[in-house]
């Protein structure tokens, strides 16, 4: 998961700066997080995980919920710029963007949330999107008490092996 955010940060920096030191990335990461609006969420997000929060001393974003600047750095990220991968539904980029962002910071989520998140993940980086009664049916499951094996068996039946749609 967190490749998928390195790999944005290494394209943009190799095409944008070439090769830098350590101190270079971090000067820049600055910048990226100055204007997130300006740039792919997947370099905003890794720009954050090269600055430490000053109140809580983690990654900035990545602190406890009620973390001052955590809180508004997470809710910065979402004014970065989203473009759907070729050949994902309209939409799939955001759901990823989202889960993911939910899976790194889970601190203030439910464990069901976060469960429910993760196990989403591996299908939402096959180009799946769920529809809105699918998601709502596997938040209903985990929300009755199913368990991660319970949503797992779900999401394998509904799309019955074939990983290009979902029945509803």
């Amino acid at each position: 998961m967190d490749e998928i955010v390195e790999s944005g940060w290494r394209e943009f920096v190799t095409q944008e700066f070439g090769t830098l030191t350590a101190t270079d990335e971090r000067d820049i990461a600055e910048m990226v997080v100055d204007e997130p609006n300006r740039h792919l969420w997947r370099v905003v997000d890794a720009a954050y995980d090269r600055l430490t929060c000053t109140e809580c001393g983690n990654r900035l974003s990545r602190g406890p919920a009620g973390c001052t600047g955590c809180d508004l750095a997470n809710g910065f990220r979402y004014v970065a710029i989203e473009i759907d991968r070729p050949g994902v539904p309209p939409g799939n980029e955001h759901a990823l963007r989202v889960n993911i962002s939910v899976v790194r910071r889970p601190s203030g989520i439910s464990w069901r949330e976060v469960l429910g998140r993760r196990l989403f993940l591996p299908y939402l980086l096959d180009g799946y999107l769920p529809t809105t009664r699918q998601a709502q049916a596997a938040r209903a499951l985990l929300n009755v008490g199913g368990t991660a094996e319970d949503l797992a068996e779900y999401l394998n039946l509904a799309w019955g092996g074939d990983r290009t749609q979902l029945a509803d």
